[in-house]
């Protein structure tokens, strides 16, 4: 039986020095791909384009998909103006990751959205952002820790129940990397984890389909090494191979 392909939406490098100040280089973080091999999927870079029919043959060419990280969102995409704490956008990969979430979800995809993935997927629906931790009322943990990536920041608490909590079979501690967090969550989907302060670690979309964001980086931590969190990469490579 063939191995499920794994499409990880990647992003767009802006150079900020060298010889081509500018220059635009596609990519993706490596961490990802290895955490796809080691799920037993076969990784597959989708690179940033802007034309939908292109993408949904993207889409349609792979089994199941990765949300990654990266840029903040722009708050216009949720009807939000930019708050003064906002950190850089990138307009066109906003548009191409909500596009082939669209698509991945009519064309029944199992998808897995990673930061940004996950606040984008919940954006993608109708959901709304804080555009920095500072503007979440009781928010207390550091959320944007100062360690190697693959290291522990802060515990995240799983609601029983969900598909999230399925797969690791009770409350987690995770690596923490973002200044922006889930709001409103968009109807249909149902908080899968909070931190202790209260802030939405995890989404997915109530009912059958394996559509499930998570705040923190998994990837990373399975690349350094964490055999709990490779958890997460083989469900979506079981979903994706049904």
């Amino acid at each position: 039986m063939r191995k499920p392909l794994i499409g990880i939406l990647g992003s767009i490098q802006i150079d900020q020095g060298g010889m081509f100040p500018g220059y635009e280089r596609a990519y993706v973080n490596n961490d990802y791909i290895v955490s796809v091999v080691k799920a037993g999927g076969i990784p597959v870079v989708i690179p940033v384009i802007e034309d939908e029919e292109l993408i949904r043959e993207q889409i349609k060419n792979v089994d199941g998909v990765i949300i990654s990280g990266g840029y903040d969102v722009n708050p216009l995409c949720y009807g939000d103006e930019p708050h003064e704490k906002l950190g850089f956008i990138y307009t066109k990969r906003d548009k191409f990751d909500i596009c082939a979430v669209k698509v991945a979800y009519e064309l029944e995809k199992p998808m897995l959205g990673i930061c940004r993935g996950n606040q984008i997927l919940n954006v993608a629906f109708g959901g709304t952002l804080y555009q920095d931790m500072s503007l979440i009322e009781g928010a207390y943990i550091k959320h944007t820790q100062e360690s190697q990536p693959g290291s522990i920041g802060h515990s995240v608490c799983i609601e029983k129940g969900t598909k999230l909590y399925d797969i690791f079979k009770g409350d987690v501690v995770t690596n923490s990397f973002h200044h922006q967090a889930i709001k409103n969550v968009a109807d249909g989907f149902i908080v899968g984890a909070s931190s202790k302060d209260g802030v939405v670690e995890a989404i997915e979309k109530d009912g059958e389909a394996f559509v499930m964001g998570i705040q923190w980086h998994p990837e990373m931590m399975t690349a350094a090494g964490d055999e709990n969190m490779v958890k997460i990469f083989r469900k979506l490579v079981e979903e994706s191979g049904k």
